[in-house]
C-alpha cells in the first residue's frame, strides 16, 4: 500500500446467482455505523447522483474528464505466462470497441471489490459492460456493501470470500464465467482459482493482490513499510471487536486517508459516495497465509491491470508482483489512481473487453 491501506464494492438487487449479502435497508438504518446527520444526507445525495449516472452512456462530460489518458497493453499473453513488451495505446476519448459476441467463450463477468467497498463501487463498469452486451454481476463479500455480517466475527478468507464461492459453486455443469478483482479483492480470487479453477476462464487483478503461494495478502501493502508491525501499532487504524485484551479484528480510515490514498485522480461526486460507503476492513482474512498450486491456480489465465498513479499499492509495488509472478498479460493505465472504476471509466472498460475477447 505505497503509504496507507484499504478497499471495498456493492451489489446489484436481482444479481449476484448466491443471494448473499442482499439484506433490505431501512430509512435511517445507515446510522447505525455511526454515520452523523451530515454524512447520511451527502450518502442519499451521493446515492443519488450514482443512479443517475448509471442510466447515462459516459460521455459528455464524463467522457471530457477523461480525455487523455492512455492505457497501455503489454502483450496478450502466452501460454506459459511469460510477458511480452509489445505496446499498444489506447486513447480514453476513442469510441468503445465492437465486441463480437458469438466469438466470447463466456459473456458473464463477475466483479469483486476491494477492502473496505462493495458491489456498489462498480456501477460505472456494470453499465458500460451491459452496453457492450456482456451479463456483469457485482458481488458483495462478507461484511461488506450491504451485507449485514459483523466484520469482528470474519476469521478467515473462506469466510470473507463465501459470495464468491458460493456463486461459482452454483454455475452448471461446463459454465464459465471471468472474475475482475479490486485490491485486497485478488486474495479472494486467488483463493477462488484454488477451489474452482475450471469456472473461472480468465483472472483480471485491478491494481490487486496477486500473492504468491505461501505469502499474506496483507505483506503486499506493507512491501514500502519497514515492517507491516509498524502498521499494526498504530493503534488509531485498529478495531478490536472483541476486546482490547483480544488480537485486533479490523481496520478503519479517516476520510482524509482514503481520499488521499485511494482517490488521488477520482471526480468528487465519486468520493463523496465511497467515503460514506466504505465500512470497516476485517482484519483475519488479509492475514492468512494462502496455499496456492500449480495444479488448480496455475492452470486459470491471470491479467494484470497497473495503475499508473495509485497511491495505495504503488507503481513499483504493482510491477514487483508481475515480475515475480508474470500474468499473461499485462494492461497499464496511465492517469489512474486506485480504482479506475471511478478515475478511469472508460480505460478500464476497454481493456476489460479486450480481454474478454482473448482466445
Amino acid at each position: 500500500m505505497g503509504n496507507g491501506f484499504t478497499c471495498m464494492p456493492g451489489k446489484d438487487p436481482g444479481r449476484g446467482g448466491n443471494g448473499t449479502g442482499r439484506s433490505k435497508r431501512v430509512p435511517g438504518s445507515w446510522r447505525k455505523r455511526g454515520m452523523s446527520e451530515e454524512d447520511e444526507m451527502l450518502h442519499r445525495q451521493a446515492l443519488a447522483i450514482a443512479r443517475q449516472q448509471l442510466s447515462q452512456r459516459f460521455d459528455g462530460s464524463i467522457s471530457r474528464r477523461v480525455d487523455g489518458s492512455m492505457s497501455r497493453r503489454i502483450g496478450a499473453g502466452g501460454g506459459n505466462g511469460s510477458v511480452s513488451s509489445r505496446r499498444r495505446d489506447l486513447p480514453d476519448s476513442l469510441k468503445q470497441p465492437t465486441i463480437i459476441l458469438e466469438n466470447l467463450e463466456t459473456k458473464k463477468i463477475v466483479l469483486i471489490h476491494g477492502e473496505g467497498f462493495g458491489a456498489w463501487c462498480w456501477y460505472k463498469t456494470m453499465s458500460m459492460l451491459e452496453e457492450a452486451g456482456l451479463e456483469p454481476v457485482a458481488l458483495d463479500l462478507t461484511g461488506s456493501g450491504i451485507d449485514n455480517t459483523d466484520i469482528n466475527n470474519i476469521t478467515t478468507l473462506e469466510e470473507y470470500s463465501k459470495p464468491l464461492l458460493n456463486y461459482l459453486n452454483a454455475l452448471g455443469e461446463g459454465e464459465k464465467v471471468i472474475v475482475v478483482a479490486h485490491s485486497c479483492g485478488g486474495a479472494c480470487l486467488s483463493f477462488a482459482m484454488e477451489n474452482f479453477p475450471g469456472k473461472i476462464s480468465k483472472a483480471v487483478f485491478l491494481t490487486a493482490t496477486m500473492v504468491k503461494d505461501g505469502q499474506r495478502p496483507f505483506d503486499v501493502f506493507t512491501q514500502e513499510l519497514a515492517s507491516a508491525d509498524i502498521l499494526l501499532q498504530e493503534s488509531q487504524f485498529l478495531l478490536y471487536g472483541n476486546g482490547k485484551e483480544k488480537p485486533p479484528t479490523g481496520l478503519k480510515f479517516d476520510k482524509q486517508q482514503i481520499k488521499a490514498l485511494y482517490f488521488n485522480q477520482t471526480p468528487t461526486k465519486d468520493i463523496a459516495l465511497a467515503t460514506v460507503s466504505m465500512r470497516p476492513i476485517p482484519l483475519a482474512p488479509i492475514m492468512e497465509t494462502i496455499s496456492l498450486t500449480p495444479e488448480k491456480y496455475g492452470k486459470v489465465r491471470r491479467f494484470y491491470i497497473q495503475t499508473l498513479e495509485d497511491m495505495m499499492l504503488s507503481a513499483d509495488v504493482q510491477e514487483k508482483l508481475v515480475r515475480e509472478s508474470p500474468p499473461h498479460g499485462i494492461f497499464k493505465i496511465k492517469g489512474g489512481d486506485h480504482c479506475p472504476f471511478f478515475s478511469k471509466p472508460q480505460a478500464l472498460n476497454k481493456i476489460l473487453l479486450e480481454v474478454a475477447q482473448i482466445q
